[in-house]
């Protein structure tokens, strides 16, 4: 009897030997190539962000973890408002996304996007840096996706090819391409335009036959485009949303990584984010902001709004602000300005 029982025992403890090593396999399967999806590419400081985060992964796992950069989000056919789905879905392996592109299905992220909360580059950081910053991170975590670390797209100034707009009524009737959110269209609207919503791919090309007035970009996207040359010739300086970018990976993929990986990975985005809002910020956070001095000598009227000009558009877009708080959450909103005006400039 003791002898069948020691039989059993061995017998268990081999399966169980046996299947050790595949589990670590199953751990360690990782796949040849991991799809990055990207809206735009490597010339533009998004893009780059993509491509910095991918190179220091191949180096510092000895490429274990190759990445292959998917811009113009050619993995979901260009429609950039459905790439956090198409994440969550493992369509995806991992992006550098924007906070508004993801905001129709993480509604939190409309913080960012809501109009002038954020004054400066320092109340950027408080929120990205802060509590704030954990709790969004906390919630896409929920949402199905694994953040790792934030980026810049930038504040998104005013372009257009009709004339000079330094007050809310000399934005009337002008069409103005928005992205694909409701608070975007809600907020030209009452501004008096007429947003019009459609892909950065297609934007282009309005903006050069004429369909389209103007648009609502960073100025690192306005250059790396060279949106001068399809007649944005009048820019007005309003910073009235920024746009945080955010690093991560899917949930699935991220499990498939062994520990010493996901740590690689992790410090290789935070390091590539720290990158990457350097040159998103390049001649705009220095003394004479030198990037507008050369958009100027490309023949394009740069406005600088007054304190007093740039209230007259907070007040006009107040009503929009107020109406989406309970949408991206009282408490949230309350947490991010009190974060904005505890700031140090």
């Amino acid at each position: 009897m003791n002898f069948r029982r020691t039989l059993l025992g061995l017998a268990a403890a081999a399966t169980v030997l046996a299947t050790l090593p595949l589990a670590a396999m199953a751990q360690t399967a990782y796949k040849p190539e991991y799809k990055m999806s990207l809206v735009v590419p490597p010339s533009f400081p998004w893009g780059k962000g993509g491509e910095i985060w991918a190179n220091l992964v191949k180096e510092r796992t000895q490429g274990r973890i190759n990445i292959k950069l998917y811009p113009g989000v050619s993995l979901i056919q260009g429609d950039q408002t459905r790439e956090f789905s198409a994440l969550r879905q493992g369509v995806i392996d991992m992006a550098v996304g924007s906070t508004i592109n993801w905001s129709p299905q993480v509604k939190q992220l409309n913080l960012f996007s809501l109009p002038f909360l954020m004054p400066d580059y320092a109340a950027i950081d408080a929120l990205t840096r802060g509590d704030v910053g954990k709790e969004i991170f906390a919630t896409l975590d929920k949402a199905g996706v694994v953040p790792l670390a934030w980026g810049e797209n930038g504040y998104r100034e005013l372009t257009n090819s009709k004339r000079t707009v330094r007050t809310p009524e000399d934005l009337k009737g002008l069409k103005i391409r928005v992205v694909g959110s409701p608070l975007f269209l809600e907020t030209f609207t009452a501004l008096g335009a007429n947003p019009t919503q459609m892909s950065w791919a297609d934007a282009q090309p309005a903006f050069a036959s004429g369909a389209v007035d103007g648009q609502e970009n960073p100025m690192s996207i306005f250059t790396a485009a060279k949106l001068q040359n399809v007649g944005q010739k009048n820019l007005t300086m309003w910073g009235y949303v920024a746009d945080p970018l955010v690093f991560v990976v899917n949930k699935e993929v991220w499990a498939s990584w062994t520990p010493a990986d996901q740590a690689i990975v992790r410090q290789a985005a935070l390091d590539a984010g720290k990158q990457q809002i350097a040159i998103a910020r390049k001649g705009l956070d220095e003394p004479g902001q030198p990037l507008l001095k050369e958009i100027a000598a490309m023949g394009v009227t740069i406005t600088q709004l007054t304190p007093a000009e740039r209230d007259a558009f907070i007040k006009a877009t107040r009503p929009v602000y107020a109406k989406w708080k309970p949408t991206v959450g009282n408490e949230l909103v309350a947490k991010a300005e009190k974060a904005v005006a505890a700031r140090k400039q």
